[in-house]
């Protein structure tokens, strides 16, 4: 009698942690947030165009900076609220040598969507006499923001992002690599440290009703 009631006791506890450990995995997939892929489609410098024999780019008037800035949304059912987006520009591929800054206006952004911010930004500084003998730069564009994301009808507190990644431009004054260039971060993806614990949880809540 004493057996059936521990037996009966211990299926009881092996559900009910089966049952947590299942209902934690659901609420973690439906609430998991992924940050926006952030991308580099165009990047435009006139002063670089070199295309004719006497070409000085120290004399040229146009040292504007004009890029496409490309932000995926991939959540499947979740909105993304922007704050304002803010560009630094440096020469070379680290932080040594700043050239432009430029803040892009927050906005939303709907599940699935994609968005565009074609711009343009005043450069200084920039070394122009040797960039043209060498007939290729490189720079470096980094990105930092903030975002809450709209889960149904509310929205997340504030999640910070800051992204980069260099470029490569060429004597036509446009980036080398056609495709777009991904911005990424230095740090690590926590999400996936996140899904394992919660896969592991499950796991065990098996393991446990099957003894």
């Amino acid at each position: 009698m004493t057996d059936s009631r521990n037996a009966g006791c211990c299926r009881c506890c092996c559900s009910f942690v089966l049952t947590s450990g299942l209902t934690a995995l659901f609420m973690w997939l439906s609430l998991r947030t992924t940050h926006p892929t952030c991308s580099i489609q165009d990047f435009y410098l006139p002063a670089l165009q070199n295309t004719t024999p006497n070409y000085n780019s120290t004399n040229s008037t146009n040292t504007t900076i004009y890029f496409d800035l490309k932000l995926d949304n991939k959540n499947k059912d979740k909105g993304i609220h922007y704050d304002a987006l803010n560009l630094t520009i440096y020469y070379g591929e680290n932080q040594s040598h700043p050239v432009a800054n430029k803040t892009i206006p927050g906005f939303y952004q709907g599940h699935k969507k994609k968005a565009h911010r074609k711009e343009s930004v005043n450069t200084y500084g920039v070394p122009w006499a040797a960039i043209s003998s060498n007939g290729t730069a490189f720079f470096r564009v980094d990105l930092s923001t903030k975002v809450r994301f709209k889960i149904m009808f509310w929205n997340t507190k504030r999640d910070k992002i800051i992204v980069w990644a260099p470029v490569e431009v060429n004597a036509t004054g446009h980036k080398v690599y056609k495709k777009g260039i991904k911005l990424k971060s230095g740090a690590p993806d926590l999400d996936c440290y996140r899904a394992r614990v919660v896969l592991l949880l499950a796991v065990v809540s098996v393991l446990f009703l099957t003894i």
